[in-house]
């Protein structure tokens, strides 16, 4: 048999795959609304941010109705938060953005 023959032969050891990651493509970032009416509302924000979630907070209600309870429940959150080494921001004197580790809030004017 001669050699050109033989390479004629032979397979390819290798084969070419097309890889494509849809999950990526299509992988949307999710944030999710939430509201601080009272100081029992702490613990289920809390757990949202541990299970990885982003989360805008309406703290309006509560700030209306007792400044107190209000501070009281956002320590408990901000404590969550460094202890997940999440990140916490007012956005105006309505609202707060709650973060997991995996996001981080810029407060830098750029």
């Amino acid at each position: 048999m001669p050699l050109k023959d033989f390479f004629k032969r032979q397979s390819p050891e290798y084969v070419e795959l097309d890889f494509q990651n849809e999950e990526r493509k299509d992988a949307k970032l999710t944030i999710q609304v939430e509201k601080l009416s009272s100081f029992a509302d702490a613990d289920r924000i809390q757990e949202k941010v541990r299970s990885g979630r982003i989360l805008l907070v309406k703290i309006r209600e509560l700030r209306e109705k007792d400044i107190a309870e209000l501070k009281r429940a956002v320590a408990r959150v901000r404590k969550t938060c460094l202890a997940v080494d999440g990140d916490i921001a007012g956005i105006g004197e309505d609202w707060l953005l709650v973060t997991p580790k995996t996001a981080k809030i810029n407060r830098g004017a750029e």
